[in-house]
């Protein structure tokens, strides 16, 4: 039998690779980690998710201080922008985190090999000059910004930007343009909006949030537009020119037409993500891509070639840190022989946005596609929790089999929704019934029972509306 410098050898320290490495090491498997940032937790924790959610809840502060909300509860309140102050809290945050990481590692005796890693074959990689071997390969790199065809990102500039460069804008632009009606771009958006950016986002297809419920991107797209995001939809960029400290975007409609300019102070590239298999030498492994750029795997995460695994935004699948996770739980327990499993068809999506929207498994369309659905919906504006918090906008929908009743997707938009989505997720998990969910008790007065409302709603029984 080979002897392996490890047991598992997991390549990106991102969400599903630390949870992985963790797990491994849980499991008594001799465990390595191979990471180039300098610090661990991926995009996630360095430039991702946790970044933008501390510069959402700031500038939200900000927001409700500026355009009068807190003075509708009595609070009177000048605010004054330290916009320093406020990247200096999300890099403590991010510190924070990514420290916490590092001791879990310590105190589950998982080595950090620093440098990236490139296969020699499909149990031998090279990590910083240093060939290492391993039993169980698990990759877990992770994506980037998909780039947009004749635009240069420069981060540095602060001019032309991509997700992680839109984090560290030095001052608030006076005209900031999105390209992409996604998640980040929104979040990202909302974010400079609040602190005083004019923000235009120009999207491709004819409506925002692709991938969402067809409900909740039309009230969102009010909502938005409400709080002062312009929309450009049906509009593809053909071209961004960077004069001084300006930028030139040439735009023309989606179809084809007349072109036309528009001038901007910065601009937001987030039009998507890709896999980052770059530099990886899979070949070397035995591994090729589908047509997607992805690394294909079976239900447990093994790929083509034996001992070699793949988990997080590699593979087919939403890109989301919370996916990735689940799956470097499930890929470290079928390496140790156990039985890991994830359904990735209860995979909530979240925006946090204000307010938040978030939604797990099928879509109206989706489902209707497959058979016959009924329907419920609940407007926050009938709920008592989101009335005395002055947070009107939104609803909830449980979309159920008509048949069986089995909810096959739940969709908010409400102030908490990422919150609340967590209780549709669970009770799909366990194949709820809208009556299931309609006859639990929820507490009073709490925005979850817009839940227990909309499932009431399915058979035409709400009580508050």
């Amino acid at each position: 039998m080979a002897e392996f410098d490890y047991d598992v050898l997991v390549i990106g320290a991102g969400p599903g690779g630390y949870v992985a490495a963790i797990r491994a090491a849980q499991l008594g498997l001799r465990t390595a980690c191979a990471e180039s940032r300098e610090t661990l937790g991926g995009t996630c924790l360095n430039v991702g998710c946790i970044p933008s959610k501390a510069m959402l809840h700031a500038s939200e502060y900000f927001d409700h201080a500026a355009n009068g909300s807190f003075a509708k509860l009595g609070i009177k309140v000048t605010p004054e922008l330290d916009l320093d102050a406020m990247h200096g809290q999300r890099k403590d945050a991010v510190k924070q985190l990514t420290g916490g990481i590092e001791f879990l590692f310590k105190k589950n005796k998982v080595t950090w090999l620093k440098g990236r890693a490139a296969f020699e074959d499909a149990h031998t990689v090279t990590v910083g000059g240093e060939k290492v071997t391993a039993k169980n390969i698990v990759i877990a790199t992770g994506s980037s910004v998909t780039p947009l065809p004749g635009v240069e990102i420069d981060n540095a500039k602060g001019i032309v930007v991509d997700s992680t460069g839109a984090l560290e804008l030095a001052k608030v632009p006076d005209h900031l343009v999105v390209i992409g009606g996604g998640v980040i771009g929104l979040e990202l958006g909302s974010v400079w909006r609040r602190l005083g950016a004019k923000v235009t986002c120009v999207e491709f297809l004819d409506q925002i949030l692709p991938g969402f419920d067809g409900d909740v991107r039309k009230e969102a797209n009010k909502i938005f537009k409400k709080q002062g995001i312009e929309f450009k939809l049906s509009t593809k960029v053909t071209g961004v020119a960077v004069n001084g400290d300006k930028a030139t975007l040439t735009v023309e409609p989606a179809a084809g037409g007349a072109a036309e300019t528009i001038e901007a102070d910065a601009v937001l590239v987030s039009i998507g993500r890709r896999p980052n298999v770059d530099g990886l030498a899979l070949d070397k492994a035995g591994l090729t891509l589908n047509a997607r750029g992805q690394i294909e795997t079976d239900h447990s995460f093994r790929t083509a070639v034996d001992g070699v695994w793949a988990i997080g935004d590699v593979i087919p699948g939403p890109m989301l840190a919370h996916k990735a996770e689940d799956e470097g739980i499930a890929v470290a327990e079928n390496i140790a022989g156990l039985t890991g499993i994830v359904n990735h068809d209860v995979i909530p999506s979240v925006v946090y946005t204000w307010p938040e929207i978030a939604g797990v498994g099928l879509t109206e369309e989706a489902a209707k596609a497959k058979g016959e659905v009924k329907v419920g919906k609940f407007p926050m504006m009938a709920n008592s929790r989101a009335k005395t918090n002055h947070e009107p906008d939104g609803f909830v929908k449980v979309i159920a089999d008509a048949k069986s009743d089995r909810v096959l997707g739940v969709w908010i938009i409400a102030v908490p929704a990422g919150t609340m989505i967590a209780q549709a997720a669970q009770a799909m998990e366990f194949g709820a019934t809208s009556e299931d969910i309609a006859y639990t008790c929820h507490a009073h007065p709490t925005h979850s029972e817009a839940i227990k409302e909309a499932a009431m709603a399915v058979t035409g029984k709400p009580i508050h509306i």
